[in-house]
């Protein structure tokens, strides 16, 4: 391989290096400004006739594609999550508002009622009921009027009462508002850093594929196909699936599977659950809602929060958890195959379940 070229590939792959260790920037709300062209370049000019990289070089290229499309995905399921609990706090918000403004009119209705009582009293001479009680001559006015005196006084208590447990509960409405806001708003920071980590991570893997000529692009893709299809004989070798008590799927599970599938060749976009793209973990959150079961929306929560069930026993419909920080997720179709959403650039598709490292298996609904 000519000088010139391996120059040029070794340069792409350091910028892209130091560019990923790069700090995120504090701006929190601020939308993320272009990727904006990289300025270093090889110190002499690349030997435009050399020989095209070799597989040895074009292996590091699709090591550190993975590495770069992996973050992103863990990136991407830090964005979905707090995406997620951004919009359960504004719901949360809104009802708090319902409840603030309801407690009000409440108050202010109990307000008036007290100073009707007030008003009422002043017109019957100043005199509170206890003192014209003693002023009566006639027996039966008497005992009628302490039947009333102590029916009004237990109101004025009980109205007084309400008052206070009202306003107590204006101010605790609001205390928690106070709160859900300050977490609403730490969760648009988080959303706001996934995201500039995410556009980084997909800028440094573009800008590394954009060194390649057209004949070493299709190489590299050779070379993933074959790596994919490694890890898949060599997951199959260990005999994990023989005798395996795989059953058939139940009808949600189905269900399941024909929206996932029905999904393939729509393109994968970050933070997408459809119609029209996909994340990975978008697409199986979808496909179990469209069968009728809600399930987490991020592959971590998936594989936190579902039932977990041996690969051997697995189904179609379950979900295969991927990497030890479960930052993928696919769904099992049978015979040794999932459908998922893969990366940035790719489409939904089928591929052997033991293409990528699996953490374990879920089932949904179980």
């Amino acid at each position: 391989m000519g000088t010139g070229k391996r120059s040029l590939l070794a340069a792409a792959v350091t910028v892209v290096c130091a560019v990923t260790v790069l700090a995120v920037p504090g701006t929190a709300f601020a939308s993320p400004s272009p990727t904006p062209a990289p300025s270093t370049a090889p110190t002499t000019a690349p030997d435009l006739t050399a020989p095209p990289a070799t597989n040895e070089d074009l292996e590091a290229v699709r090591e550190k594609l993975d590495e770069l499309y992996h973050d992103a995905a863990v990136a991407t399921d830090a964005y979905n999550a707090a995406e997620e609990q951004a919009k359960k706090q504004s719901a949360a918000l809104v009802e708090l508002a319902k409840k603030i403004v309801a407690g009000r009119e409440k108050l202010d209705d109990l307000k008036d009622r007290a100073g009707a009582a007030a008003r009422s009293q002043y017109r019957g001479g100043g005199l509170p009921d206890e003192a014209q009680l003693l002023l009566s001559d006639d027996p039966g006015d008497f005992l009628d009027g302490a039947g009333r005196v102590i029916q009004g006084q237990r109101a004025t208590k009980g109205l007084l009462g309400e008052m206070t447990r009202t306003q107590e509960d204006l101010e605790q409405y609001t205390k928690d508002a106070s709160a859900q806001w300050q977490r609403l708003e730490n969760n648009r920071k988080a959303k706001a850093t996934a995201q500039q980590k995410i556009e980084k991570q997909i800028a440094a893997a573009e800008k590394l594929e954009s060194t390649l000529e057209k004949e070493e692009k299709e190489r590299l893709a050779r070379l993933q196909e074959q790596a994919a299809q490694k890890a898949q004989t060599a997951w199959l070798d260990t005999g994990i699936l023989d005798g395996a008590t795989t059953g058939e799927a139940t009808a949600q599970g189905a269900r399941a599977v024909r929206y996932a599938t029905a999904q393939i060749g729509k393109p994968y976009v970050w933070g997408a659950e459809g119609p029209d793209t996909f994340d990975c973990s978008g697409l199986t959150s979808q496909a179990w809602a469209g069968a009728g079961v809600a399930i987490p929306r991020t592959s971590q929560e998936q594989w936190r929060q579902l039932k977990q069930v041996a690969v051997k026993d697995m189904r179609p419909g379950d979900l295969i958890i991927y990497f030890d920080d479960a930052s993928h997720v696919a769904m099992y179709v049978g015979d040794g195959t999932m459908v998922h959403a893969p990366r940035p650039g790719r489409t939904v598709t089928l591929a052997g379940a033991g293409s990528m490292p699996i953490l374990g298996v879920v089932r949904p609904g179980a």
